[in-house]
């Protein structure tokens, strides 16, 4: 047992008369002694459903991150690449009831030059639902096979990442059974949103639910200091999906600003307030992602043509969310999309092709 790490936990399951908040630099180091299992089973599983009960402080989600930072992997700059990364802070738990638009929208963003870095596991608890990593893999990308190293090589070369934890980042991948026995999600969860596993310029973009999630994020970064914008999205499950039954709250948060909100109604841009909901099956969902990536009408398109008008504009593609949104139709028409997809797919083969050789 580490007695090191049994005072951290007394600090944070003590009740709320006794309890007390973390430090930045416990965190990191509650976070380092898990990570390496210094901690023992019965004093990780204590302290996350502890933590989760007190909520964590934007500070102690910074230690958090930290830790990340030092045991974790980075995807490196390209060479000559001046254009900030944005960076998916997605919930690793998946999808249940709504269709996952984000890898659409990283298509669309790859198409128009901007690099986007996406990370997750596999089906994770508590929610089970369907992971980025079978979608991708639906589409004919398998990050599964790709060490570090090629993951490198195809974000160099296509504009596209993606952190695969059970191969690049295994400490991270070994407390996943934690959450299935506390059946909660863990303060990790939400630090997760918001972890940036790159080593240069980067454009955070979160999903979050509740409106502390947000708050604590702005916390996080700003304890560290780090010169990374963040854009926070109130979106569909917790995601960086705009929804269309309702108004898109968005936070924008430069360097050294307040927070600016911004407010997108479906209604003002001539959009239906339906969500397209999860199709009953994976192949149904890869069948449909594939149709709006040929550019055929659907629900699924309208809220393609919703995400991607919004992040070309953000992201600084597009001079308004209008222009935005025809130059979104414009990408999926023309079959852009659908050669990004392509062009990564052919990537990847050239890769392992050449390592048989």
């Amino acid at each position: 047992m580490s007695k090191a790490f049994r005072e951290l936990l007394k600090k944070v399951g003590s009740g709320n008369h006794t309890g007390e908040n973390l430090t930045r630099q416990e965190a990191a180091a509650a976070t380092k002694m898990m990570l390496l299992g210094e901690a023992t089973p019965a004093q990780i599983g204590a302290f996350m459903i502890a933590h989760r009960i007190k909520r964590p402080t934007g500070e102690e989600l910074a230690g958090m991150l930290d830790a990340y930072d030092e045991l974790g992997p980075k995807l490196q700059p390209k060479p000559g690449n001046n254009s900030p990364v944005k960076v998916l802070g997605i919930p690793y738990d998946g999808r249940s009831r709504t269709a996952p638009i984000n890898p659409i929208t990283a298509l669309i963003l790859t198409s128009a030059g901007i690099p986007v870095i996406m990370h997750g596991g596999d089906r994770m608890p508590t929610k089970e639902g369907i992971p980025l990593i079978e979608i991708w893999q639906g589409l004919g990308i398998d990050w599964t096979q790709l060490s570090l190293t090629e993951t490198q090589q195809i974000f160099e070369t296509t504009g596209l990442g993606f952190i695969y934890l059970p191969n690049h980042f295994p400490l991270a991948a070994g407390l996943v059974t934690y959450r299935d026995q506390i059946g909660k999600r863990p303060p990790f969860a939400t630090m997760e949103l918001i972890w940036c596993p790159y080593a240069g310029d980067a454009h955070i973009i979160s999903g979050f639910v509740h409106p502390p999630t947000e708050n604590m994020f702005r916390g996080a970064l700003e304890t560290k200091g780090v010169p990374y914008n963040l854009t926070t999205i109130k979106g569909l499950e917790g995601s960086c999906d705009l929804p269309r039954d309702r108004t898109a709250i968005i936070g924008i948060l430069k360097q050294n600003t307040e927070l600016e909100r911004l407010h997108l109604s479906h209604n003002d841009y001539g959009f239906s307030n339906i969500n397209p909901p999860l199709p009953p099956t994976s192949n149904e969902l890869i069948n449909q992602i594939r149709s709006v990536l040929k550019g055929e009408p659907s629900e699924m398109m309208q809220s393609a043509i919703w995400n991607g008008g919004f992040y070309l504009w953000h992201c600084g593609i597009c001079p308004s969310m209008e222009a935005g949104i025809d130059a979104t139709k414009e990408i999926l028409t023309n079959n852009n999309a659908t050669q990004k997809l392509e062009e990564i797919c052919s990537a990847i083969a050239a890769l392992q092709l050449s390592h048989k050789i």
